[in-house]
Formats: C-alpha cells, structure tokens, sequence
C-alpha cells in the first residue's frame, strides 16, 4: 500500500460550537438568519482537509451527548449543561441561535456527500473511539494513521504513536492546531500515553464534565502517582497493601474516593465498541448531490464557503 492519508474525524459538535462563539453571529442568511456556525463549520473543513490531505473524512455525531450509562455511573455527568425546560434531562442548554443551524449543517454534509456518523446512546467521543479502534485492528498494511480534531482533552486518551493516532487539538484554532502525540503528552501532563492520560483524568476529574476526580488529587499528583505504581490498578494495589509510597494524606483520599474510581474509568474512557453502522467515509472529490448543494447555498448564503469547501475536496 503507498496511500497513507490519514482518516480525519471531526469531533463535530465541538467544532460547530467553536465556530458560533469565534464567527460573528452577523453572518447572516439572505432572510436574517444567523449562519455563523454553518459557515465556520465548512471553513475549517475546508482548511482541515487542505492541510491534512486526508483520504477519508468522517463528521462523527452526538446521537446522545449525555448517555444513560454514564450518568446512571455518575450522576453529576453533565448535569450543570442540561437546559433547565428538559423535563428528563436530557435536552442540552444550547443557544437558541446555535440549535436552529444544527439542521442546516446536516443538509450541507449530506449534499456534499461527508460522511455524518453517530451512534445510538453514545456521544461523538464514543463514535471517535470505535472507528479509531477499527482502524488500528487492521493489518499493519491496511491500515491507515488516525487524526482525530476536537477541542476536547478526553480524547488525548486515543493517543498512540505505534498505532499511528493523535489528536489535532483546536485549543489555538485551526490554523494553529497543537498536534498531540505521545511526546506532546509527556511533555504537557508528565504522562507517557493515551491510556495513562485517561487514568490521569480519572483521578484528577473534570469540572467541565461533572465529574469530581478524587479530593486533594490534582493533575501533578495524579501523574506521579501513575508514574510511580504505573496505571490505576496499581494505584489502588498500593494503597491495598498500604505502600510506604504513599502519603497519610493520599491514603486517605484515595480511600475516600474509592466508591467513585470503581465507576470513574467506566465513565471518562470513550466506547471502543459503540454500535456505529457501516457508512461510505471516502473523501468526497465532488458532491453527491450538487444541485441541491447549490440550493442551499444561496438559500443560507453559503455560496462562498462551500465553494472553499468544493475547492479543497476536489484538489485533496
């Protein structure tokens, strides 16, 4: 095999949300309408595939951004993000703006023909974590490197160099992704991979996802922890056999947070086997349905952008 172009999935909703907050919601479709995430959307793709000449391309979908399996875990997973008119819990506080351009974004993927993917009862991060995971089952000779762009650190846990996957992590925006790999992390949290990276999050917990890590454990100690006893198993070995190792203090707290670190993994690690549906994830070097393309264009005010968007397809 000599084509070794990556396949790119997009942590889509992570990067619609980036483009509603960085594109002045004065970009506006012929009738008013704000189109501001439509169009940051297409633009970074368009940059995305121009830079990374990727041969396969997938916008992975939050089916449920908040699963029932994660929050029957941990209760406060998410919770502070639930509109408060959702009933169940289980509509997202999203701007109003934001929500009526999520069914825009749809059509223009579907016309372009980029693959739109999701997965029952799992979060996009599941979807990421499944096709990352088919992907590097494969022979060595089939397969093909995995970058995954999203503004999201859980995914760092995906990292893995041998396997050929890292995250393009839009933090500085998408001209100046921070290209995570396994000396990124090393470097960055004191932590040698993905699956110590997400050991890592599971004892230092995320505000921004409710989920409340062990107390009096933060980022630095939970990597020299790690680099001590090496995964959470042995953490939890070493406070089992009362390791000289570990402080009065950490024994305490680990012992306190064990209720929590039995379901935490379960929790921040991303589905590896989410039931994702076979889909046609090939590059698109032209539409699959310009006509209808070309509508919505003019109808949003998109013409510009998705042309952009034609452009780098056609000369990937």
């Amino acid at each position: 095999m000599t084509d070794r172009r990556p396949l790119l999935l997009l942590d889509t909703a992570s990067l619609y949300f980036r483009a509603f907050f960085g594109v002045p919601d004065s970009v506006k479709a012929p009738d008013g309408t704000p189109v501001n995430a439509v169009r940051g959307l297409l633009d970074m793709t368009a940059r995305l595939v121009t830079a990374r000449r990727p041969g396969r391309l997938v916008a992975c979908w939050d089916d449920d951004w908040r699963p029932a399996f994660r929050v029957e875990a941990i209760p406060s997973y998410k919770a502070h993000r639930v509109a408060p008119t959702s009933a169940q819990g289980d509509e997202e506080e999203v701007p109003d703006l934001l929500t009526a351009q999520i069914p825009v974004i749809v059509e223009v993927l579907e016309a372009f023909g980029i693959a739109r993917v999701g997965a029952p009862g799992y979060e996009a991060d599941d979807v990421i974590g499944t096709l990352t995971a088919r992907e590097t089952a494969r022979p060595a000779g089939e397969r093909h490197p995995v970058e995954v762009v999203t503004g999201d650190r859980d995914l760092f846990q995906l990292v893995d160099d041998a396997l050929g996957v890292r995250v393009l992590y839009t933090s500085r925006g998408i001209g100046d992704l921070d290209v995570v790999d396994q000396a990124r992390l090393a470097d960055k949290y004191d932590v040698p991979d993905g699956r110590a990276y997400a050991e890592m999050a599971v004892l230092r917990g995320d505000s921004s996802d409710g989920l409340p890590g062990v107390a009096g454990i933060g980022e630095k100690t939970a990597a020299a922890l790690l680099r001590r006893y090496g995964t959470l198993d042995g953490i939890l070995a070493a406070l089992d056999a009362h390791d000289a190792g570990l402080t009065q203090a950490q024994r305490r707290r680990l012992t306190e947070g064990l209720d929590y670190l039995a379901v935490a993994p379960g929790v921040v690690n991303v589905a590896r086997d989410a039931p994702v549906a076979e889909h046609d994830d090939a590059l698109p070097r032209t539409p699959a349905d310009p006509d209808r393309l070309v509508a919505l264009a003019e109808r949003w005010g998109l013409t510009s952008s998705v042309a952009r968007l034609v452009d780098a397809l056609s000369d990937a």
